[in-house]
């Protein structure tokens, strides 16, 4: 039988320095009996060279041919058109492909039968779905780069510094949502010396953020956790009381660091223009909710930093798992390669029908769009042997 083959191309995303498949990944794969294609330069950003590819027993070779021959095509994001449109019959593309975002390309794919696999459908809660979770291990690192990134756009020490010209007050840090990134923004801050607060609408989030050493800071409004433990969507009168208690807290903080995405959908407004308005000069928000589509900061645009009429920096955050890509990429493949074992525990891919992560992560397949939640946003009625899990529609990054 054939070895499956693996490919991963060069990322064409505008600051994208990710790769989908590291060197290490690479050389488990063949050792696995999988053959790996990797298009020349792929890893050159994420500092991974062709030598090393090699090296593990990739086949170095053209974005045309990795295309071409590769039966499982690895992306950090979904692709553009002009690598979607030669994806063809029998091949799967895995990957942060933001389906809800791509409707038309998702459509086009099932045409095209090619079956398209979303990390962001993945059921993070149950414990053999861990390995595979990218969203997790892209919060991770992008959580630590976002402490770094306010501390460098912060214009004051961050620790408390006495010095023989005085002493320096230590920075007041609040980081609003407490999951993967959350926390890791929590940690990084704190280990350069500032005071920090974890913000969070669920009340068991409170250990946490205390074995950090932060302090934890909630709202009136109860039952914010969802199933799994993740942040529900609010009502519009719980986002009203918790954006006014929220409001009045945050003109104490120095730097506040947001983590609420909702993919698919708009991001919920944390951080308001009035809000702004009453920070001191000097302030700065770094908003890892940031998308074309808003931000959790009024007047946050993506991949940008802007300056408020009063002083305030805001810094559009959404991309900054790219911002380490090497570890970045170490984790992510780590991701896929637990993707393809449950989809590929031999040569090929085999989707499970009733197995509640094929069921989520599975967006289309033999033809069809098979994922409920895709189908509902392109107006399909159900797939009557479908039964898939319903993802968080509001989770910390």
């Amino acid at each position: 039988m054939t070895a499956l083959a693996v490919g991963a191309v060069k990322e064409t995303a505008t600051g994208e320095r990710r790769v989908a498949l590291d060197p290490d990944a690479v050389a488990r794969l063949i050792k696995a009996g999988r053959s790996v294609l990797i298009e020349t330069g792929a890893g050159t950003a994420a500092r991974f060279t062709d030598a090393a590819y090699r090296a593990a027993g990739a086949d170095v070779t053209t974005r045309d041919r990795v295309l071409a021959e590769s039966d499982v095509l690895a992306a950090v994001r979904c692709p553009e058109a002009a690598i979607l449109s030669k994806l063809h019959t029998g091949q799967t593309l895995i990957g942060l492909v933001d389906p809800l975002n791509h409707l038309a390309e998702m459509t086009s794919l099932a045409t095209a039968n090619v079956t398209v696999v979303a990390f962001e459908f993945l059921p993070r809660t149950l414990s053999r779905a861990q390995a595979m979770d990218a969203l997790s291990s892209q919060s991770s690192t992008a959580g630590y780069r976002a402490g770094i990134v306010a501390a460098e756009a912060f214009g004051r020490y961050l620790p408390m510094m006495i010095t023989a010209s005085g002493t320096a007050k230590p920075a007041k840090v609040i980081v609003i949502g407490t999951g993967v990134a959350g926390l890791q923004a929590i940690a990084t801050t704190r280990r350069l010396g500032a005071v920090v607060t974890g913000y969070d609408v669920r009340a068991a989030s409170r250990g946490e953020v205390e074995s950090l050493g932060a302090q934890f800071l909630t709202s009136s409004v109860s039952e914010g956790a969802g199933a799994g433990g993740y942040a529900r969507a609010l009502t519009a009168d719980e986002h009203k009381t918790q954006e006014t208690e929220l409001a009045a807290a945050l003109t104490g903080f120095d730097i506040i660091i947001t983590t609420a995405r909702v993919p698919g959908h708009v991001p919920p407004v944390l951080v308001s223009a009035e809000t702004l308005k009453n920070l001191r000069p000097g302030s700065v928000c770094v908003d890892l909710g940031s998308s074309d589509r808003g931000g959790n900061v009024a007047g946050s645009v993506e991949g940008t930093t802007v300056v408020t009429p009063e002083g305030v920096t805001i810094v559009g955050a959404s991309q900054l798992a790219s911002d380490l890509p090497t570890s970045s990429s170490e984790m992510y493949a780590r991701n896929v390669l637990s993707v393809l074992a449950s989809l590929a525990p031999s040569a090929e891919i085999v989707i499970d029908a009733v197995d509640e992560i094929h069921q989520s992560i599975v967006i289309t397949h033999a033809g069809e769009v098979t994922n409920a939640l895709v189908r509902a946003a392109l107006n399909l009625d159900p797939l009557a042997a479908t039964d898939a899990k319903t993802p968080e529609e509001t989770s910390a990054a």
